[in-house]
Parts: C-alpha cells; sequence; structure tokens
C-alpha cells in the first residue's frame, strides 16, 4: 500500500484538541507515519495493527473517532465498521475508512455499512485531518465528559444510569438518575433549580429538593454535611466529584 503524501503546507495549530483517535492499519509504516501526523495536529492517537486488536481497544477505551484501513488480513475494514454499527455502546463512533481502492463501488459499500467518509490512498494527511475535524464538528464527536465519576466510595456510571457503593449497586428512581446525569455533566459548576426539574409544574422546585436528600443519603457519608453534592445558595446544587 501506498504511504501517504506529505504536503507542504503545515499542521492546523490546535485542531486536534486532544480528541482520542484509533488508526488501524496493518502497515506499520503508515500507520507510525498517521500517529505522528495527527499527534502534532493535538490529537491523542492509538494504533493498532489489525481489527482483533482494535476492537479489544474499542472495547476498553471511549475513543472520539476510528480511522481504519479497508484492506487488511483476515477481518476487513469493512466486516469491523459493520461491527462498530452494529455494537449498541460503539454503534455511534465516527468511522474514516481508508483504501488503496478509489472504485466508486468501493465507497458506496463503505459507506453503507456507516462509514462516515471515505479516503483513497495515497492521501494528503493535511486533508486527511481536515475530515476529521469536519466529522467531528458534524457529529459532535463523544462527549468529554467521562463515562463515570467518582464520588468518593460512590461511583455512578452516566451511560447505564447506575449507582454503586463500595461496589454494591444501589437503585435510583429514574427521576434521581437524570438528576445525578445532569449534575455529572455540568460536574463543578452550579446548575439551577429549575434546569434540574423535569415537572414545569413544579415552579418551587421542591421536588428537586426532595431528589437530592435521597441521593445525599446515598452519595454522601454525612448526608448533613454533603461533600459531594452540594448547595450552591440562591442558584441550585453542584457536583463536585473527585
Amino acid at each position: 500500500m501506498s504511504a501517504p503524501a506529505y504536503g507542504r503546507s503545515g499542521p492546523i495549530a490546535g485542531a486536534g484538541e486532544g480528541r482520542h483517535l484509533l488508526v488501524v492499519d496493518d502497515d506499520d509504516r503508515i500507520r507510525e507515519l498517521l500517529k505522528e501526523y495527527l499527534t502534532r495536529e493535538g490529537y491523542r492517537v492509538t494504533g493498532a495493527a489489525h481489527a482483533a486488536a482494535a476492537r479489544r481497544l474499542m472495547e476498553l477505551i471511549d475513543f472520539d473517532l476510528v480511522v481504519l484501513d479497508v484492506m487488511m488480513p483476515g477481518e476487513s475494514g469493512l466486516d469491523l465498521t459493520s461491527w462498530v454499527r452494529n455494537k449498541a455502546e460503539l454503534s455511534k463512533t465516527p468511522l474514516m475508512l481508508l483504501t488503496a481502492r478509489g472504485d466508486p463501488d468501493d465507497r458506496i459499500e463503505g459507506l453503507s455499512r456507516g462509514a462516515d467518509d471515505y479516503m483513497s490512498k495515497p492521501f494528503e494527511p493535511r486533508e486527511l485531518s481536515l475530515r476529521i475535524d469536519a466529522i467531528l464538528r458534524r457529529t459532535g464527536g463523544k462527549p468529554m465528559t467521562p463515562r463515570e465519576i467518582r464520588l468518593g466510595a460512590a461511583t455512578f456510571d452516566m451511560e447505564r444510569l447506575e449507582l454503586s457503593r463500595d461496589g454494591k449497586p444501589l437503585r435510583l428512581t429514574e427521576a434521581e438518575a437524570q438528576l445525578l446525569k445532569t449534575l455529572a455533566i455540568h460536574a463543578h459548576s452550579p446548575v439551577e433549580r429549575m434546569t434540574l426539574s423535569p415537572d414545569t409544574a413544579d415552579i418551587t422546585g421542591r421536588a428537586v429538593d426532595v431528589q437530592v436528600t435521597r441521593l445525599r443519603r446515598k452519595l454522601e457519608s454525612d448526608p448533613k454535611n454533603p461533600r459531594y453534592l452540594q448547595t450552591v445558595r440562591g442558584v441550585g446544587y453542584m457536583l463536585a466529584p473527585d
């Protein structure tokens, strides 16, 4: 396979903004060149030499976007694309396909399986970076908020809306789970009481106060002197995870 052609234009300063990319290519030289270039663009980059390694990494790490070669020994990039799109927790991960084949039917096949974009080799790395940036702007990429947050002995899974303490699950009502997720998304920032209230008929926000009291009993070692779910006078509440 042809290596990417480096153009004369320099990197786009700050384009990556710390986003985490996975580059999947069986060609060690191309994979390392892409890792080097995209790292200079501000991305965090992890490499995988084949689909099996990529699967293992994607089950452990929440990548913002995956760049993968179509033609790989064993499982192809097209098959890996289908696997990602059919796996619920990964299905929204943006995918960029790379291939030495420029046939329109191949591009159509890749896009039909769920790829967000498709580039033929050889290509200019700067164009790849621009396309990645466009995909992330279009899709929003992965939320920067981590999947899990730690609150002392308690852990809240923001995707599953599950709370545990010392490894033991704690029951949450739907309203409590949604309130905790909203606070977690805005961690360390005050959130107005009415923003936290799903019931617009409750103009006092008292229902939120009741939910907060219940959550404190589950989160705090001393609910009367909360460390994690704090009251912000005149505003509402703030979550202060570890």
